[in-house]
């Protein structure tokens, strides 16, 4: 598909904890939405790690012992799908308004398009990626805990293993889109930080997980650090789109109302904790 050029703002962000993560994308996606900000691409990092519930996931599905003693932190998405573990990786956001072209229509079609980008963000990495474009059979998944497990449709897999795991949520407001690129270590961490019957269903499902998911590090056999992934996702998203992307930074109102959101919402037990 043919875009006409056009300029987008795009945020490289520290690492941070992540109910400021994401109530920074909320406080993005009214900006946007009131006209006041570009369409943005954020990009970003988690500090400490944290473990991240899709919007309507049990919050029992958390260890939350194991996670103080990690010293992991916890926080629910506004978008749906299952738990993540954020350490070790790139976080990416797309915040555009419904009229934004690449963004229109469905769900899955605009999932195919932005995974167009992601997927020239990974062979600039040097991978060979495919969006997946059919759900799993049958959905046998459906009550998974862990959504590293589990490709949904035009989720990017490398050698049939998920690389890129993508969430969305849709709004009056406009579209926002976030998702995770696990650049190395062990994916498996996760496990610990969720509730199973027993030890050896805990063990099962840590082998399940690696026969199912990557990370960039183990397909490339090297690793990759966190600013060389953001130059390729920058990169992928400019050309695919026909992007200029313009480097920016949090506007002062929407600093200030992602202080709020994180305060009242994302660091608030009735949210995090609310089903």
């Amino acid at each position: 598909m043919h875009y006409h050029k056009t300029t987008w703002r795009v945020i490289e962000h520290p690492p941070a904890n992540g109910a400021w993560n994401m109530a920074v994308d909320e406080a993005i996606l009214e900006s946007v939405y009131k006209g006041l900000s570009l369409p943005t691409l954020r990009l970003y990092a988690w500090d400490p790690a944290c473990l991240s519930l899709g919007h309507a996931q049990p919050f029992s599905d958390v260890d939350t012992t194991t996670l103080l003693d990690y010293g992991w932190t916890v926080v629910r998405r506004p978008t749906g799908g299952r738990a993540i573990l954020h350490i070790d990786e790139l976080t990416y956001s797309v915040i555009a308004p419904e009229t934004e072209p690449r963004v229109s229509g469905g769900v899955l079609e605009s999932y195919l398009r932005l995974s167009q980008a992601l997927l020239e963000a990974l062979k600039l990495l040097g991978l060979s990626p495919r969006a997946l474009e059919k759900p799993t059979a049958n959905n046998a998944n459906r009550n998974n805990p862990v959504c590293f497990e589990v490709p949904s449709n035009y989720e990017i897999t490398v050698k049939d293993k998920k690389l890129i795991g993508s969430a969305q949520a849709r709004r009056k407001e406009g579209i926002l889109q976030h998702g995770s690129l696990p650049l190395y270590g062990d994916l498996s961490r996760i496990i610990e930080a969720l509730k199973f019957d027993h030890q050896d269903g805990k063990e099962r499902a840590k082998i399940r997980l690696l026969a199912h998911a990557t990370t960039l590090e183990r397909e490339l056999r090297q690793k990759i650090e966190w600013q060389q992934a953001c130059n390729a996702f920058k990169a992928g998203f400019s050309s695919i789109l026909n992007l200029e992307l313009r480097s920016g930074e949090l506007t002062d109102e929407e600093k200030l109302r992602a202080l709020i959101l994180m305060q009242e919402k994302y660091a608030h037990p009735s949210w995090t904790e609310r089903i």
